[in-house]
């Protein structure tokens, strides 16, 4: 009898790369706004759901996870990475909001299977942001106005995007999948018909509990490189909007038909 939520599959179930739900989230989180042209990046959102507003956000973000008895605390390796997300806000048919997510960028394996079956398209990728430390000290990047941070993100040893900000003093909006739901596509090739492509259900991650220690404003930057492969470049130009930087926890349960 097998034990293993993923592979590989043993009876024991401890070699699996990602053990059952539910999953726990705690990181610090860089926050970028952003405005672009909705046609340039229509490509980007499955016509099923809806139309491109032209607003959307990227986080990012250097994360601790952990399963119930948080066993991956107690070596590192399994519990800390860093990662980049985009979503895109889009309108229903029936004129709801939510947002999609067309590209995440992750450096650890786990993260990455994580996502995947919540619909998250993970690839690999190295993401590095200035982190915020509780000392008063230059070197802490205090939570005060004037203080500059920083983030970057490479994929295939190719920088992608960065990010420059700059606090601003005052208490910050909530962004992104913060603000509205985010949706994800699910959906497997199948070898047996290796022409065939396969048909992606989109899900909505079920959160148990969702914990935000307050966001800090800052204005910000955007800086989008062009990329042989990735195709973030479709939404075109970024106008930078609001920018929040903070710490933020949650749970996964599972997930549910959107």
């Amino acid at each position: 009898m097998y034990r293993s939520f993923t592979a590989p599959f043993t009876a024991s179930g401890r070699s699996a790369l990602v053990p059952p739900p539910p999953w726990h989230y705690a990181g610090w989180l860089i926050n970028v706004a952003f405005t672009c042209d909705p046609a340039q990046g229509a490509q980007l959102l499955p016509p099923a759901r809806g139309r491109l507003t032209g607003r959307g956000c990227v986080h990012f973000a250097d994360w601790q996870a952990c399963s119930d008895g948080g066993i991956e605390l107690l070596d590192p390796v399994y519990a800390q990475y860093r990662e980049t997300i985009v979503v895109l806000e889009s309108e229903t048919p029936s004129g709801e909001r939510l947002n999609f997510c067309p590209f995440i960028y992750v450096d650890q394996d786990v993260s990455l299977l994580r996502g995947l079956l919540q619909g998250w398209p993970k690839k690999m990728g190295r993401t590095w942001l200035t982190r915020s430390l509780p000392l008063d000290h230059a070197a802490a990047a205090p939570l005060t106005a004037g203080t500059a941070l920083g983030a970057s993100l490479c994929v295939k040893d190719r920088r992608l995007l960065e990010a420059r900000l700059v606090l601003t003093g005052e208490p910050g909006p909530a962004l992104g999948f913060f603000a509205a739901p985010t949706l994800g596509a699910v959906g497997w090739p199948d070898l047996r018909d290796a022409q065939a492509l396969p048909e992606p259900h989109f899900v909505r991650s079920r959160i148990d509990r969702r914990v935000e220690a307050g966001w800090h404003a800052a204005t910000a930057q955007l800086t989008l490189t062009d990329h042989p492969v990735e195709e973030l470049g479709l939404l075109g130009p970024l106008q930078t909007g609001d920018a929040s930087v903070g710490w933020a926890a949650l749970t996964v349960v599972g997930a549910a038909d959107a």
